[in-house]
């Protein structure tokens, strides 16, 4: 009984030296944060005949990201290139701003660094870190599902995450599998903050995200603020463990009738435990979801789901990564699926050049 009532408390004793050196890191990451986003102004740090482009290893909406040599510093990087005029015209001005500086400001072990901003006459550029081990829904696709030790791993990183960025009084508003990256040991990098935003606690309107892992409040365009993000850690969780998320239809607008109805089928494989917080996360009403009630992310911590969980060993990445990417050196881009290659659009005169005065 007395070594039992020992280990308990020595238990106790180190979640709570954990938590205690949580918020020491969190007080000083925000002070950071802080000094940057007030100085934060517009200063290009490269510019295009810094980068040699080797190959796409992702496309989007507004233009791709490449694989680039830094020919100064003969490093590697993921050179986002946005198309200026396709920026505009879907009225994504303010998300590019707000992408930019708040990657600027921005420093966590499980987000990507941005390194490099610069424009030229028709494109805008970031120059990320290089995380070679790929997009998580890859992984996914290969694992058909991951186990629940697999998607403890990462979700608890995705949890730290958030609870860094929402200190910082930032909504990220787009997680899901094609968003996270692995590094070369395994831990996740989040990347693409094309959405996300500084709002300091205040209520955000805009729809905007993946369709399948919009919270109700965000279909219904009501006033919302970091609880959507809590509901986007319930589909991943969801999504890992099922190899599909929750709520899915060819029809969008019948996705979001299902997101509003909130009804969620659980397979048998899925343990009570998961399924809890799963649902937990998944609450219609935003009051009752876990992460946006009176505790916060200290609710979503202690749930019985992370129970084996050291959140600063996590943060230190002092866990074994459950799938450690397959690295040919430092330049390998096998874990990227293969992309058509496409010019880079050139203008002889400076497009847009208010609207992008400041970037």
């Amino acid at each position: 009984m007395e070594r039992t009532a020992a280990s308990g408390s020595s238990s106790h004793n180190s979640k709570s030296s954990s938590a205690s050196d949580m918020r020491t890191f969190l007080r000083r990451a925000k002070k950071r944060f802080d000094e940057k986003w007030a100085k934060s102004v517009s200063v290009r740090t490269a510019k295009t005949d810094d980068f040699e482009p080797i190959k796409t290893v992702g496309t989007g909406h507004f233009g791709r990201v490449v694989f680039a040599l830094h020919k100064p510093s003969k490093k590697y990087y993921a050179l986002k290139i946005l198309e200026k005029s396709k920026v505009i015209n879907s009225n994504q001005l303010q998300h590019v701003k707000n992408e930019k500086k708040i990657l600027q400001c921005v420093s966590f072990p499980f987000l990507v660094n941005l390194k490099f901003n610069f424009k030229d006459n028709a494109n805008l550029y970031m120059a990320l870190d290089f995380v070679p081990g790929g997009e998580m829904f890859s992984h996914l696709q290969t694992c058909r599902k991951f186990n629940e030790s697999m998607a403890r791993f990462y979700t608890a990183q995705v949890v730290l995450s958030f609870e860094y960025l929402h200190h910082l009084g930032i909504i990220y508003r787009d997680l899901k599998p094609e968003n996270l990256l692995l590094d070369s040991r395994g831990y996740l990098k989040i990347t693409d903050f094309g959405f996300a935003k500084k709002i300091d606690h205040r209520r955000t309107w805009t729809r905007c995200g993946t369709t399948e892992y919009l919270a109700p409040e965000v279909v219904l365009r009501k006033g919302y603020s970091y609880s959507v993000d809590w509901w986007t850690v319930g589909i991943l969780l969801y999504e890992m463990t099922n190899g599909q998320p929750p709520f899915r239809d060819k029809n969008p607008e019948d996705v979001y009738s299902k997101i509003i109805a909130g009804k969620v089928t659980f397979p048998t494989h899925m343990g009570r435990v998961l399924r809890n917080i799963i649902s937990e996360l998944l609450k219609i009403d935003v009051t009752k979801r876990l992460g946006s009630r009176s505790s916060g992310v200290d609710e979503v911590k202690r749930h019985p789901f992370f129970q084996t969980i050291d959140w600063m060993a996590m943060l230190q990445k002092k866990y074994p990564a459950p799938i450690v990417p397959k690295l040919n050196g430092p330049i390998d881009t096998s874990n990227f699926q293969d992309y058509d290659e496409a010019p880079l659009i050139y203008s002889r005169t400076e497009l847009y050049c208010n609207e992008f005065e400041d970037f």
